[in-house]
């Protein structure tokens, strides 16, 4: 569903699941950016303590690349709702900070390398 689905579309979605159930009065700002770390902590529970081998097999079960996705899908629902709610362009943010990332992460410089743009200037 990636190649034909829009950012628009997916906003709409969530802000009709929203609406139905009258969320609107809890989904400010502060509260969704709140679910949304909340939820990233819950994927990043999935792999913590397991080794680089284990990690690329949870991928390889059906059961577990499904909860993995559903994990996904909750973060990216708090993103989109904080777009949607905030009239954020989320497609035209990302183009321009990656042109930023394009200044700050020369490949000429990083290429290879894993450290924070400051380390390294």
């Amino acid at each position: 569903m990636d190649p034909v689905t829009t950012i628009e579309q997916l906003k709409k979605e969530v802000q009709q699941f929203s609406e139905r159930r009258d969320w609107d009065q809890y989904h400010n700002a502060k509260e969704l950016a709140i679910g949304l770390s909340t939820e990233a902590g819950e994927l990043l529970d999935m792999f913590r303590f397991k080794t680089y081998s284990q990690v690329d097999e949870l991928f390889q079960d059906p059961d577990r690349r499904e909860m993995i996705e559903d994990e996904m899908a909750d973060i990216f629902f708090f993103l989109l709702r904080l777009a949607q709610r905030y009239q954020l362009d989320l497609s035209g943010g990302f183009l321009r900070k990656m042109a930023k990332n394009e200044e700050k992460y020369p490949v000429e410089m990083v290429r290879g390398r894993n450290e924070k743009y400051s380390e390294y200037q």
